[in-house]
C-alpha cells in the first residue's frame, strides 16, 4: 500500500535509533533500592487530536482516535494511533463514527514537550487523508473474523520501521477483548509505504498480544525487548527479545522468552513461548517502558484498575515496584493507554511526558508528571 506522503518524509534521509549500538546496557544486579517514591504535579498540557486540539487533524479526517504510542526514528517521532474516525456526531462517546480506519500515524520533530506536541504531518493516502497503514477487515463484532488491526507499539531497526499489532476478533465488556493473533507491519522506506507481514505471528490467546519495546545491549549484542501482555487489560507482563536485525525480527524462531534467572541471577532465555514467566503480575493495560539514565532504573507506565500508574524496575525483568498513581478514573474519567517516550523527559530527568487517551471525547491528550525520588 503506497502513501501519498508529505514531501518532507520522501525527501528526508532517516537514520533509526534502534539496532545501531545505542541500546541500554542490561545490568542484572538486583540488589538496589527503589528510588521513585511517587508522582506529583500531574498536568494535562494539551489535546493532541480531534476538535479543539493543538494540531489540525480535521484536514486529514481525524475527528476521533486513541492510543498514541511513539516510535523514534532519527530526529522524527511517529505517533501511532488506533481506531480512527473521520466524522463523529456531536456528543458521541467512545469509538465510532464515519470514515473508519483501524489505525493512523502522525509524525513530529517537535523537541519541546512542555507545551504539547505539534505534528509536522501524517502518513497520508492518495487523497491526502490519514492512511490506514494496516487495513483491518471490519468484520462484525461476533468473534468469527477480524474487527480491526490495532497497533500496540513500534520500533525501528536501521531504516526499517515495525509496528506490532493485534488482530481483534471481538470487543467485549470494558477492558476485555479477544484477538486472532498478533503480528508486525513493516515500512522499509521511511514511512512511505507499509506492509502487513505474514510472519512472525503470536497466538491470540498468548501473553504476547500487546507490547512495549526498548532497545537494549546484552552481552555485546543489540536486542529489542518486548514487555508483553495478553489481549484486554487483565493480565500480567511477560518478556521476550529478538536480535536487532531485520532478518531476526521477521523470523519467529529468532525470538526467545524470559524464563527466569539462574543461580547467579542471570536471565534464562527459552525458545519455548510457554516457558515464559511473568515479570509483573496484576491487571495490566496498555503499557510503555523506558530506561531513565538519571535514575538508572526502568520505568513502566500502564493502566490498572482503571487508573494510570508508573512502576519502577531494577532490571528489565524486575523486581518492579508497587504502582505509583499518575491519575485516577475519578480524576480523569475514561482514561487509558499512558505512553512515555525517552525523548520526552526534562533535562534533569525528573519530569516525564506522556500521551493519554480519554474515552469521552475519544481523543489523545498530552500530560506531564514530576517524579518524586528518595534523594530529592
Amino acid at each position: 500500500m503506497t502513501a501519498a506522503l508529505v514531501a518532507t518524509i520522501a525527501a528526508g534521509g532517516l537514520v533509526a535509533c534502534a539496532g545501531g549500538g545505542d541500546g541500554v546496557p542490561v545490568d542484572t544486579e538486583t540488589d538496589k533500592p527503589f528510588v521513585v517514591t511517587g508522582a506529583s504535579d500531574v498536568t494535562q498540557i494539551a489535546q493532541l487530536t480531534g476538535p479543539g486540539a493543538i494540531n489540525d487533524t480535521e484536514s486529514v479526517a481525524v475527528a476521533g482516535t486513541d492510543l498514541g504510542s511513539m516510535v523514534n526514528v532519527g530526529e522524527r517521532t511517529y505517533f501511532v494511533f488506533g481506531d480512527t474516525f473521520g466524522t463523529r456526531d456531536e456528543g458521541m462517546t467512545g469509538g465510532g463514527g464515519g470514515n473508519w480506519r483501524s489505525n493512523a500515524v502522525a509524525f513530529t520533530t517537535d523537541e519541546d514537550p512542555s507545551d504539547g506536541i505539534t505534528f509536522d504531518g501524517w502518513v497520508l493516502d492518495d487523497i491526502g487523508l490519514a492512511l490506514e497503514v494496516a487495513v483491518g477487515q471490519k468484520d462484525p463484532n461476533d468473534g468469527e473474523g477480524e474487527v480491526t488491526k490495532i497497533p500496540t507499539y513500534g520500533f525501528a531497526v536501521g531504516e526499517t520501521i515495525y509496528l506490532h499489532y493485534m488482530s481483534v476478533s471481538f470487543w467485549g465488556e470494558p477492558g476485555a477483548w479477544d484477538a486472532n493473533h498478533a503480528g508486525l507491519v513493516r515500512s522499509a522506506d521511511g514511512g512511505a509505504s507499509w506492509e502487513v507481514l505474514d510472519g512472525p505471528q503470536w497466538p491470540g490467546d498468548s501473553n504476547f498480544v500487546q507490547v512495549a519495546t526498548a532497545d537494549v545491549t546484552e552481552g555485546g549484542q543489540d536486542f529489542i525487548y518486548f514487555w508483553s501482555i495478553p489481549s484486554g487489560r487483565f493480565g500480567g507482563v511477560q518478556l521476550m527479545r529478538v536480535p536487532a536485525t531485520t532478518e531476526a525480527v521477521e523470523d519467529i524462531d529468532a525470538y526467545t522468552y524470559f524464563a527466569g534467572t539462574d543461580g547467579a541471577g542471570e536471565p534464562i532465555w527459552s525458545a519455548d513461548m510457554t516457558a515464559a514467566t511473568t515479570v509483573l503480575d496484576g491487571t495490566i493495560g496498555e503499557l510503555s517502558v523506558m530506561w531513565s539514565p538519571t535514575l538508572e532504573r526502568w520505568l513502566m507506565t500502564y493502566s490498572t484498575n482503571g487508573d494510570a500508574v508508573l512502576s519502577e524496575g531494577i532490571t528489565p525483568w524486575g523486581p518492579w515496584s508497587e504502582p505509583h498513581v499518575l491519575t485516577t478514573q475519578a480524576q480523569t474519567p475514561g482514561l487509558y493507554s499512558p505512553y512515555m517516550n525517552p525523548r520526552y523527559v526534562s533535562e534533569d530527568g525528573k519530569t516525564i511526558y506522556f500521551s493519554l487517551s480519554i474515552w469521552d471525547p475519544y481523543n489523545v491528550y498530552w500530560y506531564s508528571a514530576r517524579l518524586e525520588t528518595a534523594d530529592a
